[in-house]
């Protein structure tokens, strides 16, 4: 029988410290001015990005954890610990290289859940939405100093544009996260309510769901609508559209480079 958590269950890994703490790192280069402002801006929106995915996957793992499945404990999801996921490519490496080239919150796929011991569709549904609830959150949070009037054209523009561009991300990750589809959260959401012949269609499609997925994403007209919808959504919760292309300038500092 899985353990029930204990206090050091939750203790935040080393690893999910020093990512924070690197992150802080790039905040307050970028802020001060400090050095070259890519790397300040760089260390800050990639830092920043790894810690909503590392609090994206605990968010599955602790309503998993509510929810019935106690085995998450013995897999060490509940102390915030990439090392730990079961697909570090799907969940780490690839959101990584998206963000790198294109510029877009990927969701990844990290946590394992014993879908078997939840008690309940409605817990197995409301693991699913867990992981995007934490980047709606997110997106909202970050989005609150412009919604509330900053002074996005002080001294401080650099850090106000990194800190939106990170903002951005975490509405894709909101978007793409939601998708209906088999294979990322937004499946995982709805599938509970499906009759079984229509479960085990979303099973067999599931492996296949977030290579479809990066595959309609290259899709021109798709993309397109993709991004306009995204940046309406931005707009929506305060988030400057221009300031965005400024974060992305700045991130993406081998344009500067080459």
């Amino acid at each position: 029988m899985a353990p029930h958590a204990a206090a050091r269950d939750f203790r935040p890994s080393p690893v999910f410290l020093g990512i924070v703490a690197l992150t802080a790192l790039g905040g307050w280069l970028t802020w001060a001015g400090v050095g070259n402002v890519h790397l300040g801006v760089f260390v800050l929106v990639a830092g920043g990005w790894v810690v909503s995915l590392c609090l994206h996957e605990y968010a599955h793992a602790v309503t998993a954890y509510r929810g019935g499945d106690h085995s998450v404990v013995g897999r060490g999801y509940l102390r915030l610990d990439p090392l730990t996921y079961t697909h570090p490519v799907l969940s780490m490496i690839l959101p990584l290289v998206f963000l790198l080239l294109g510029g877009i919150g990927l969701p990844g796929g990290a946590v394992w859940v014993d879908r078997a011991a939840v008690r309940s569709r409605g817990w197995d549904s409301l693991i699913g939405f867990a992981g995007p609830a934490v980047n709606v959150l997110c997106a909202i949070g970050l989005s609150l100093p412009f919604a509330l009037g900053v002074d996005i054209f002080g001294p401080h523009h650099d850090f106000w544009a990194a800190m939106a561009f990170l903002a951005f991300l975490q509405v894709t990750a909101s978007v793409l996260n939601l998708v209906p589809m088999p294979g990322v959260d937004g499946g995982n959401l709805v599938e509970p309510w499906l009759n079984p012949q229509w479960r085990r269609g979303y099973r067999l499609v599931a492996p296949y769901g977030m290579l479809l997925l990066i595959a309609l994403l290259w899709t021109p007209v798709l993309n397109a609508l993709f991004f306009r919808f995204v940046f309406a959504v931005g707009e929506a919760i305060g988030l400057p559209v221009f300031l965005v292309a400024d974060g992305r300038g700045l991130f993406q500092f081998w344009g500067s480079i080459f």
